[in-house]
């Protein structure tokens, strides 16, 4: 088995607002510092990952914050896929008057402070402490340009994971055995008194071009178990650009950090990632990503609005997600479930993973777009943001 590494960056801005014009970034000043930094580095691989002859290369540093920065652009013939899946669930209630396990599995309302949380097993293999799977819709004939996962969630439960197994997660391609993916870039980590965050991730693209489409697993991803009033969440989100001739023309974008949506931040004070260069024509159609940590459903004023440049504003929501409770525990694409997940939990308890309708947005076409999160009343992570538009011929 290999060690998948990629490339590694030491570049760590700090900024709330990113401005991304035709591939230049520009950034702004934070508003405030959220920790102490420390270092990661790579892990010896356990004992059912043979070790290669080759010395791995050092591992990443981290960052309590990491604003966010264009990973990826292409226009092509193509788009944007992935696959996604939380990593712990709940075992049993520890609050009064809480929902029944087996209903909060099936989307009955519940956070994941009021429940005892243990890890998802799925692979029966004894040398694993956690493992899901989910399917990646590759379509036929395509050819994979881009592919990047990302994972991450909560150290501090009831009980407290070493951080220094953060960047490092096992992956098994649909029929393969299991990889050991190291992160390549500044993980980012943050401590509170409630709660302490990461996320990690890595260039997967050789990977993914050769397992292709189908169910994906990942395993031994760093999260604690147990009961906390802020509660266990975590999980992973691959995330993969393919190029095909007969799909039509779209510009296909790519950003990451770790920022938190500070508790009841409001619109002024939200975290804003700006979009120019875009060519959109009116009548586009489009869609837009979005992977977020510790959202609780129920708990109100999250939210996701889009603005075009010739000042309309649309408020990102769908069935499954209200425009007041974007982030609430949920894997899903246009407000439904879009492929095969095992285990496959309605409400994953912290993790968000979820694609939205960007058409509306679109409708009189777009140069630029910002796209606006705020936080609920006790504030979020935000990791991951994917965006494909048509672009004009």
């Amino acid at each position: 088995m290999d060690v998948i590494p990629g490339r590694i960056s030491d570049k760590v801005h700090s900024c709330f607002v990113v401005l991304i014009e035709n591939g230049d970034r520009v950034m702004g000043s934070s508003r405030r510092i959220l920790g102490a930094l420390g270092l990661l580095s790579c892990l010896a691989l356990s004992a059912n990952v043979p070790a290669l002859a080759a010395e791995a290369p050092p591992g990443p540093g981290e960052a309590p914050r990491i604003p966010f920065t264009q990973r990826y652009q292409a226009v092509q013939h193509g788009g944007l896929v992935r696959a996604s899946n939380s990593s712990i669930a709940c075992r049993r209630q520890e609050a009064p008057g809480a929902e029944p396990c087996t209903e909060v599995s099936k989307g009955a309302a519940g956070v994941n402070g009021d429940f005892e949380m243990f890890y998802s097993e799925v692979d029966k293999d004894p040398d694993t402490y956690n493992s899901t799977r989910a399917e990646l819709k590759v379509p036929r004939g395509a050819r994979v340009s881009y592919a990047r996962l990302y994972w991450g969630g909560n150290l501090r439960v009831g009980e407290q994971k070493p951080p220094e197994d953060n960047g490092r997660v096992l992956v098994a391609e649909p029929g393969g055995a299991y990889k050991e993916v190291l992160a390549d870039t500044v993980v980012g980590h943050r401590t509170d008194a409630g709660s302490d965050a990461y996320q990690a991730s890595a260039d997967v693209t050789p990977l993914v071009r050769k397992g292709g489409a189908g169910m994906w697993t990942v395993a031994q991803l760093n999260i604690a178990m147990g009961h906390s009033p802020v509660g266990a969440w975590g999980g992973w989100t691959l995330v993969v650009a393919y190029e095909h001739p007969q799909e039509p023309l779209r510009r296909i974008s790519l950003w990451d950090g770790f920022e938190q949506v500070a508790a009841g931040a409001g619109e002024a004070g939200g975290q804003t990632v700006r979009i120019e260069g875009l060519g959109a024509p009116a009548g586009s159609r489009g869609k837009a990503g979005v992977v977020a940590y510790d959202g609780d459903r129920g708990t109100l004023g999250d939210s996701l609005t889009v603005t075009a440049d010739s000042g309309r504003r649309v408020s990102v929501s769908d069935g499954e997600n209200p425009f007041n409770d974007v982030s609430n525990s949920t894997i899903t694409e246009f407000g439904r479930t879009a492929f095969v997940r095992q285990p496959e939990h309605q409400n994953t308890l912290g993790y968000d993973a979820d694609v939205f309708d960007l058409s509306p947005a679109l409708s009189g076409g777009a140069r630029s777009l910002n796209f606006t999160f705020t936080g609920e009343n006790q504030g979020q992570f935000l990791g991951v943001l994917f965006v494909q538009t048509d672009a004009r011929r």
